[in-house]
């Protein structure tokens, strides 16, 4: 492999960003695998923060070692919770949660009452696990890898992007405040929430602020919905992830119409990034866990979603790595701006279209004009 330098952005999902510490676990062991910088938000702001704070006190190794003992800590910290699942709901359920009473009970509860009340002491598990683990100063004054976390300010409805310097155990609480369990993050007088609604992850700071034009995305929220949710609680979820999803979306259709004018030179390349962009999905796998898994804590899930993170990075790393530094390795139209009646920009066909439907022109013949005839 030659050395290239490549910028991640890591999705939030709850405990399926366990998925994507087995996808960083496996890139970690690549020394020319170089990352330059990483954006995540919620789980993907956890993951970042704790491979660039072990990244700073063991290189790679103290990377993967920190990503192991953070996930471990969450799985110790969920063992006092009532929604940990017992061997035989495990059993008879799989790693979804959805069939659970207490799941339900605590679903139902969060619907009723605002964290305000019914956690008034507003008692987050996370932040012991933070405190714990996380430096502050060694990872402010990293300067290896670029580190963005998004978070949702409350009042304006805007993301914020807390860079390296400024990254704390308040602005990782923040990044996956979901609104519904926990009460909004102060930082600063100003109350966030899940980053998640305003960019999950943000990828604009990795265009503005990293020289390379290579973006791996690591996704674990389904964009396509195979079936029509008809039930209250499906219904919610399905929603949860179109809003989730939403300015990631926006994003990468500003990015695709860069890109197309940069291809036909309508904008100046150099001052213009015409963006690389590169995914690691596990879509089959990730389609069968719903949401209520998101809640399942168990150390043998999160070792499942890390063992599958591993082996979809192994993947990409055989078919995709050689194209990082030449060109995107997915369809950005194709996969992220598809939908009933949708079209390419300005009508224009897709690049796989193209080729098909492009038809060649047809040379009109000369007119003769008669003589002392003006030209029209």
């Amino acid at each position: 492999m030659a050395k290239k330098r490549i910028n991640l952005a890591l999705q939030g999902g709850g405990a399926h960003g366990a998925y994507t510490w087995g996808v960083l676990d496996r890139l970690l062991e690549e020394e020319d695998f170089i990352i330059e910088g990483i954006s995540g938000t919620s789980a993907g702001a956890m993951n970042a923060a704790m491979l660039v704070n072990g990244y700073m006190q063991g290189d790679r190794q103290g990377a993967k070692d920190m990503l192991h003992k953070f996930w471990w800590r969450v799985s110790e910290a969920a063992l006092l919770s009532p929604l940990h699942k017992s061997p035989l709901e495990r059993m008879l359920t799989g790693w979804n949660m959805d069939v659970s009473p207490m799941y339900q009970w605590f679903d139902m509860l969060s619907r009723v009452f605002s964290p305000y009340e019914l956690n008034p002491l507003d008692i987050n598990p996370m932040r012991q696990i933070l405190e714990d683990l996380l430096d502050p100063e060694l990872v402010q004054a990293c300067s290896m890898i670029k580190l963005f976390i998004t978070a949702t300010h409350v009042s304006s409805g805007q993301p914020r992007v807390f860079e390296c310097h400024e990254i704390n155990t308040e602005v990782l609480l923040a990044s996956a405040c979901i609104p519904f369990v926990f009460q909004a993050v102060e930082i600063d007088g100003e109350h966030y929430w899940d980053g998640g609604y305003m960019g999950n992850p943000a990828i604009w700071p990795l265009i503005y602020y990293c020289q390379s034009e290579d973006v791996l995305l690591v996704q674990i929220n389904p964009i396509h919905s195979e079936t029509l949710p008809k039930s209250a609680h499906d219904i919610i979820n399905r929603l949860n992830e179109i809003s989730f999803n939403s300015s990631l979306i926006a994003e990468m259709r500003a990015i695709d119409f860069v890109s197309k004018l940069i291809a036909q030179d309508k904008l100046e390349r150099g001052r213009y990034k015409a963006l690389r962009v590169h995914l690691i999905y596990a879509r089959e796998e990730m389609h069968r866990l719903n949401a209520s898994s998101k809640m399942n804590a168990d150390w043998d899930f999160f070792l499942f979603l890390k063992e599958l993170g591993r082996q979809q990075a192994e993947t990409w790393l055989k078919t995709d790595w050689k194209h990082v530094g030449q060109k995107s390795t997915i369809d950005i139209h194709e996969k992220f701006l598809t939908g009933p009646g949708r079209k390419s920009w300005q009508g224009m066909p897709s690049r796989k279209q193209e080729s098909v439907t492009k038809k060649p022109a047809v040379k009109k013949p000369a007119v003769k004009q008669r003589s002392g005839a003006k030209p029209k």
